[in-house]
Formats: C-alpha cells, structure tokens, sequence
C-alpha cells in the first residue's frame, strides 16, 4: 500500500505544469487570438465568443483568465448587441489588461477599431473606439514607455487606396494622440506592432493587389513618421507578414505565409532583418499541403519559436503548427496538436519554466472552441504514465476514482483499473 501511495503522490508532481491542453467555450464558435503569461504564472487569453455575451448572434470579445494549469479562475465578454472582437492582448504595469479588436458591423454598419482597458479581473474601466465612416480593423496592440498605447490595422476611412495601414497612438486613458497611415493605391494592413528601443515602432503586415501580396515592415519614429519600408516575397504568389519583434541584435524576426498564387500551396514564411529592414535569410516551412506562420518570438537561446497551421501534418484538415528553429531560422523541431477538425495557433510566448503557451481555435466549422496548449521546451504537451500490464490478455472491468466511485479517467485525475483476472492498475494520464 505504501508502494502505491507513493506512486500516486509523486506522479503528479512530475508532470504537472510541464505541458498540457484544455479547450474554452460553448455550443458555438470561440475562438483565441492572443495569450500572454501573466505575472502570476497563470494566463491570459483574448478572442472572440459567439456563445456567451450581448452579440445575438454576433460575437462578443472573449477575455480568460486561467491559473498556471489552465484551469479557468475567471472569464468576461466584452461588447455591445453587434460584432466585436479580441486579436491582441497584453498585461498593463498596473496588473490590468489592454485589448484591442474590431466594434460594429452588424446591420450594415462599419467597423471600428476597438480599445478596452479593464482592470486585475477583467472588468472594463473604459472603451475607446477609432476610424472614420469606412472599415476600420485592429490587429495588435502594445503598451508604451509612456503609460499609452500604440495599436496597429487597417482602414479605408483615410489614407491613400482601398485600404491602408493604420497606427494610432494614444495617452493612458486610450484617447488619441495621434493616428498615421501607410501604403499605395491597392491593399495595405498592418498585423503586428512593436515599440522599438529607440522609442519608434516597427509594424509589419500586406501591401500589394489582393492575392498577389508581399510581406511589408514599417519602421516610423516615436510621432509615427515613416524612416523606411521594405517588402518581401515574390510578385507571382501571395506573401504576408503576420506578427514581428525586435530581436536582441537590433533587427527584426517576421513571419507569416509564403505561396497561395496559381495553385501553390502556402508556407510558414520566417524573414530575419538588419536594423534597416535589409533581408539577412528567410526559411520557409511546410510540407505539400498548405500551412501559414501566426505568431513569432525570439527564444532565449537566440532561436524562434512560431505558431501556425499545417495541412501537411497532424491529425486532421488542420492542426496547430509548432516550430523552433536556431539563431539562423534553422528548423530544430517541430510539432502538432489537434484532432479530425479544423485546428489553428494564433499566438505563441516562451515561458518562465522554458517551455510555450498557444492559443488558437479548435473543432469543427461553426462548433469552435478556444483552445490552449501548454508545452515542455521540446513543444510535448501530454505525457501518460502507466504502471505495466501483468497479463496482455485480460480485460477491463471497471474503472474507479480514489474514493471507490465508478468513474471515466480524466486527465491529470489519478484513477484504478480492474481487470478480470483479479489485478489492478493504479494511474494517472498528464497533460
């Protein structure tokens, strides 16, 4: 008997918070844009939720707040009666939370860009929204040196063509400072923003005729004036940036796709930079299928970690795509979670214990689900102990949790094992 306690006692210790994956939601489609580690170990996740909230059948900004196990200590929705939605989140100096996303377009209306404040539990202590009478699209946001924010996305309320980037800076309580636009004459969207350490920003994104893009990066100044831009990619297939960081040598790590034009398939695209913008190497990567790079982060080895999809692996039409690659985007390893459904990561962050937190969406189109991932710094999310069979041939019988009841083994719960030639198995499955 003391065998076993101490097996059950000691299992748990070693597997939990080393990797695992849970799914957030309801009986429609949530789905999570951005995770960040907080300050006390746990998480927090930004998205958008058609199953809970004031949307009426719109969506309504998801915000989750889990412990470092991802078990759920509280979740809020955020919005009105029409569309609204989370992309970026982040973790503010006082303990609160800053998201920006999209407000409106129900009804024929347009959208605007949408900033919310809340506070340590996620209840709004203010909203502020931005554009004009056209649409207007947020992507990503950041907190400044100054206390302010600094938010990134498209609009074809201003600018020069059909849609152009759009940053806009604003002061602690979200009111505008000052709004800059960039881009031609066709399609320009900016998806990722950063403060650089010089005090301007860095913001990368599409700029091109729709299905023939190139990657685009932006480097302004501190009010947001233009210093430089490059592009990237090829002009026959459609390349996008998706997400970019400063890295510690001054440049800059990009990724997003690569491909999709006259029926190629995609590819994670990675692209490393000087601190002018001038390509250093780019990498793709991917199988047949097609797959798509959403998130990037300079490791603390000097390598990069993303987050995607992929057709080309995994379980089903779709899986989440992790990949870390060394200090020259030289793959090392990579990995997949999900099931026969559709499957995706959006949002990637190193975290304090060396291993990846993920979100993204998982399950079928129209029945999705928030779905987190927690992973070892090898990106392995479950592991299963089991003590060994004594007979290959018997069968099971019943299946009990610790107190006697007849149970169905849930993760990271010990559970016993009956078997019809008298033995008994005592385990544990971690995630």
């Amino acid at each position: 008997m003391k065998k076993l306690l101490l097996i059950l006692l000691f299992l748990p210790m070693i597997g939990f918070g080393q990797g695992w994956e849970t799914t957030f939601g309801g009986a429609s489609a949530d789905v999570g844009e951005s995770v960040q580690q907080t300050t006390d170990g746990g998480y927090i996740i930004t998205g958008l939720t058609h199953s809970y909230g004031n949307g009426y059948g719109y969506s309504d900004v998801y915000l989750l707040k889990t412990d470092v196990y991802g078990v759920e200590q509280w979740s809020q929705t955020l919005g009105g009666t029409n569309y609204e939605a989370g992309y970026s989140i982040q973790q503010t100096t006082d303990g609160g939370y800053i998201i920006t996303g999209g407000k409106g377009g129900g009804n024929g209306n347009s959208e605007d860009v949408y900033l919310i404040k809340t506070d340590v539990n996620g209840v709004e202590l203010w909203s502020q929204t931005f554009g004009g009478t056209g649409q207007d699209y947020c992507f990503s946001v950041q907190q400044t040196t100054d206390g302010g924010y600094v938010i990134t996305g498209d609009t074809d309320s201003y600018g020069n063509g059909s849609y152009d980037v759009y940053l806009i800076k604003t002061d602690v309580n979200g009111v505008e400072l000052w709004s800059q636009t960039f881009g031609g004459p066709y399609y320009d969207e900016g998806k990722s923003v950063q403060q650089t350490t010089d005090g301007g920003y860095i913001i990368t994104g599409t700029t091109g005729e729709w299905g023939f893009g190139n990657v685009y990066l932006i480097k302004t100044d501190g009010s947001g004036i233009e210093q430089w831009s490059q592009t990237f990619g090829a002009s026959t297939v459609n390349d996008w940036g998706q997400s970019v960081q400063q890295t510690t040598d001054g440049g800059y790590i990009i990724t997003g796709g690569k491909g999709g034009g006259n029926g190629n398939s995609e590819d994670v695209y990675l692209i490393k930079t000087d601190g002018s913008g001038i390509e250093q190497w780019s990498q793709t990567f991917g199988g047949t299928g097609s797959g798509a790079g959403g998130s990037v982060q300079q490791t603390t080895d000097g390598g990069y970690i993303i987050t995607g999809y992929t057709t080309s692996f995994g379980n089903g039409s779709r899986d989440v795509y992790l990949i870390k690659t060394d200090g020259s985007g030289i793959e090392q390893w990579s990995q997949t979670f999900g099931g026969t459904d559709d499957d995706e990561g959006k949002s990637v962050q190193q975290t304090t214990d060396g291993g990846y937190i993920i979100t993204g969406t998982t399950g079928g189109w129209g029945f999705r689900n928030v779905y987190l991932i927690k992973t070892d710094a090898n990106g392995n999310a479950t592991s299963t102990f089991n003590i060994p069979a004594l007979n290959a041939n018997r069968k099971l019988e019943n299946t009990f949790d610790l107190l006697g009841k007849q149970t169905k083994p849930q993760p990271n719960t010990p559970f016993i094992e009956i078997y019809d030639d008298g033995t008994v198995e005592n385990k544990i499955i971690l995630e």
